[in-house]
């Protein structure tokens, strides 16, 4: 049996990546490690999570949660980092 930790493990993101999917989708983070190795894999997927993580980090930035804001600001940069496609 697989465990959620194995699941993020063999997406090719993060833990916090996959948090930022499914906060913006309103999903579980198992399913959104599921779309998130699906985008991953997909020439129009990356830029769309690049996306996805810059429009939460512009939602806690309205809330004003700036200890969430600097977590997802840190997935990005590793996300841009490692998907050379997201720039």
């Amino acid at each position: 049996m697989l465990t959620y930790e194995d699941c993020v493990g063999l997406c090719d993101l993060t833990a916090e990546e996959v948090a930022a999917i499914a906060e913006h989708e309103h999903i579980p983070e198992i399913v959104a490690a599921e779309l998130g190795c699906y985008l991953v894999h997909t020439d129009s997927g990356v830029p769309k999570i690049r996306r996805i993580i810059l429009e939460d980090i512009e939602m806690s930035q309205r809330r004003g949660d700036t200890s969430h804001t600097l977590v997802l600001k840190l997935a990005l940069k590793h996300f841009v980092e490692t998907h050379p496609n997201a720039a």
